[in-house]
């Protein structure tokens, strides 16, 4: 089983993530259910059970780049993975509050160490001229698994779905352990000062650029596909819930990989952000119309699942090494959690507030200050 083709083994690690994105999804398409085992402990007890995988990652992003690089991305990820079925597992006992929180710690940092590992082995396994499809295919995992528990929630108790989780990553850790080739000897510099390494993380025009840019695409994905359709008029709703990430995967599989041919990713980020612009306007004035909202959703999605593909290429495109690619996957996963915590509830605060103009102003800044990151990172790296 060792000398499975290369894509094969990418097809693998997209599965991990798969798995990884199924620890935060598991846990939203369960938050009523659970209410009842949990709900005595209060909203807030209640809302850090889904947020507190998170916020590992939110922490510690940066500092799990520099471990894997360490120890070496196979055991990382393989154990990463093992320790995430052990936790389902828990979980499908209905554990005491306490025990349940402290299962999701433990899953936070097995979801942080596999979104680290998985675009950096990916990066190094696939072929040069697939490397663009590798990467704009991790890129999708969210999407896919958000899509698919969509589905089959609705169908399994609360307890056959973390076991049918905790199954489906115990198969997997076994698989990866055979089939991954085996880390390299290597004897790395000693960690030192954390605070001085993540400074020599951001301060890197090459090792930031990619986790920068999509800082701001995690701020408004994840809180668009929380909050547009809950405003769409109730003829359309589920057309834009159940349209927005398939049109964001679609164009992102398709459109984004055949850009990746021609184009760098960070120039494709930098379209697809002033892409995007338009369906935010869309949106303001056809508030309430549900064609209109539709239409906007569906373009800001597609230009924004362009983002999200070529933000992942641009890491093995400005960084050559494994270990330059796991800091900046450590990166990613850390500004991508900033993003992903901030956005829902500052852009619903301005919707309350100011309606429709006040998102579309907002995203349009914040789709300016992801072209205009990109922008200042591709100037340094031009001056070194």
């Amino acid at each position: 089983m060792r000398a499975l083709p290369p894509m094969v083994l990418v097809f693998l690690l997209w599965c991990a993530g798969l798995g990884a994105a199924a620890q935060f999804g598991k846990i939203s398409i369960l938050y009523e259910t659970l209410r009842t085992t949990y709900g005595e402990h209060g909203e807030v007890a209640l809302g850090l059970v889904v947020s507190i995988v998170g916020m590992v990652g939110l922490i510690f992003g940066t500092m799990a780049g520099l471990l894997v690089a360490r120890i070496g991305p196979r055991r990382a990820i393989v154990s990463a993975i093992a320790a995430g079925a052990a936790m389902s597992a828990l979980q499908a006992l209905e554990p005491a509050y306490p025990l349940m929180l402290a299962s999701r710690i433990i899953e936070g940092a097995s979801h942080l160490a596999i979104v680290v590992v998985g675009p950096t082995m990916i990066a190094s396994l696939a072929p040069e001229a697939k490397r663009p499809l590798a990467m704009t295919l991790w890129s999708s995992f969210f999407g896919v698994t958000y899509t698919a528990l969509a589905l089959i929630g609705p169908h399994v108790t609360p307890t056959g779905l973390f076991l049918g989780h905790s199954t489906y990553m115990a198969v997997l850790a076994a698989v990866l352990a055979v089939t991954l080739p085996p880390d390299p000897r290597q004897d790395p510099a000693p960690l030192g000062n954390i605070l001085k390494r993540h400074a020599e993380i951001y301060a890197s025009p090459r090792l930031a650029a990619p986790a920068m840019g999509f800082c701001c695409y995690t701020f408004l994905y994840v809180a668009v596909l929380t909050l547009v359709p809950t405003e769409t008029p109730l003829s359309h709703r589920a057309l834009i819930a159940a349209g927005m990430p398939l049109v964001s995967i679609a164009v992102s599989l398709s459109l984004g990989v055949q850009l990746l041919r021609h184009l760098s990713a960070v120039r494709i980020v930098q379209l697809g952000y002033g892409a995007a612009i338009p369906g935010f306007l869309m949106l303001w004035v056809f508030w309430g119309n549900g064609s209109g909202m539709v239409a906007g959703g569906f373009l800001l999605s597609a230009a924004l699942g362009i983002v999200q593909g070529a933000s992942f290429s641009s890491i093995p495109e400005l960084n050559a090494t494994p270990e330059a690619r796991a800091k900046a996957a450590g990166a990613v996963a850390q500004l991508g959690n900033l993003g992903t915590t901030t956005g829902t509830p500052v852009l619903a605060a301005l919707i309350a507030s100011a309606g429709p103009m006040g998102l579309a102003l907002a995203a349009t800044c914040l789709c300016g200050l992801g072209i205009a990151v990109h922008g200042v990172q591709a100037w340094r790296r031009n001056l070194a």
